[in-house]
């Protein structure tokens, strides 16, 4: 299949453009490579991909309308992975218009593009975030989700709502993935492993907020990338028995579909940490912090209606991906042992 994945140079963008390619997919990248974090990263993902003779890169943003409209002009995508979005819960606070520029305005760009080009299925990168204030475990995709607790939050719950409304107005089969802290090799440097990592091979403290009593479902990038695959595999259908007098949030007698993407098995902070420091044989220094502005103090995902649709199964142990990305720090970085 011809499939566009954009955000190409971001974390699971590239592990997803790689594996696609691995199985003979032909895959065109977008990506607007900004600074958020690191570009050198970034370009060397990319310098993994580009060997690919089915791969082309096509720097863009996605809040450019005419550039993307000449993207979906130029070629004819069966499948569409929308991974591009500013990301991060705590820049959101300081950056607000970031978020809507690129997670609304560029997303209103896809679902445009999608819809003249009538692209057979539309993927788009949701977050565990939209759960917000909900502290029922584990998080559902029938809970309610109208109290998130940051823009970046916000942002990914309007995606979901514009998202049902291309599929209701034009027909255009569209899935959603809420994922869940995704973590391993070539992972983005400001979340918790990559900084955890960085600070304690340095001998600096790291920043421990909620003083460690934290939960995090984290998710290896390989389990997140199979599900992502055999999600874009599979076209939204309508749901025949959906029922308006009592409706299902994660389906619609649209093409439209919700899922989790997560791991199942929440880790406590301070576990999370201890793992880091068997893996570096190296202690971390902590600096014990309150919880932080739009975090919440725990996320699980119920991931049975993805097990169902997809045959979703995270096999991963922590213990071995926190192994992994260390493993590929160290190489990345030239860090000797």
């Amino acid at each position: 299949m011809k499939i566009l994945v954009t955000g190409a140079a971001g974390f699971i963008g590239f592990h997803v453009a790689r594996t696609l390619l691995e199985r003979s997919d032909e895959v065109v990248g977008f990506d607007n490579l900004n600074a958020y974090y690191d570009v050198t990263l970034k370009e060397a993902r990319l310098a993994q991909l580009t060997p690919h003779n089915a791969f082309t890169f096509v720097k863009g943003d996605l809040v450019d309308a005419a550039a993307v409209r000449e993207l979906f002009v130029a070629h004819n995508f069966e499948v569409v992975i929308n991974l591009a979005a500013q990301a991060g819960v705590r820049y959101s606070l300081e950056h607000p218009e970031a978020y809507i520029d690129s997670n609304v305005s560029g997303f209103m760009n896809i679902l445009e593009a999608c819809r003249h080009a009538r692209t057979p299925h539309l993927v788009y990168a949701s977050s565990s975030s939209v759960y917000g204030l909900n502290a029922s475990l584990p998080f559902s995709v029938r809970d309610n989700v109208d109290h998130p607790v940051s823009l970046y939050a916000a942002t990914k719950k309007a995606n979901e709502l514009m998202a049902h409304t291309y599929a209701h107005l034009y027909g255009l089969p569209v899935t959603g993935l809420r994922f869940f802290t995704v973590y391993g090799p070539w992972g983005r440097p400001d979340m918790a492993l990559f900084k955890f990592t960085r600070a304690i091979l340095a001998g600096e403290p790291i920043e421990v907020y909620n003083h460690g009593h934290m939960r995090r479902d984290f998710t290896y990038i390989d389990d997140i990338v199979q599900g992502v695959i055999r999600t874009a595999d599979q076209p939204a259908q309508p749901d025949p028995a959906w029922d308006p007098h009592a409706p299902n949030p994660s389906t619609s007698p649209a093409p439209y579909r919700l899922y989790n993407i997560g791991n199942h098995t929440p880790v406590e902070l301070d576990r999370f940490i201890a793992i880091i420091e068997e893996a570096l044989g190296k202690p971390a220094i902590r600096n014990n912090l309150p919880m932080q502005p739009g975090d919440v103090p725990a996320t699980c995902a119920n991931v049975d209606d993805l097990r169902q649709a997809v045959g979703f199964a995270p096999a991963t142990p922590l213990e071995t991906g926190v192994a992994r990305f260390i493993e590929w720090y160290k190489q990345y970085y030239r860090v000797s042992t």
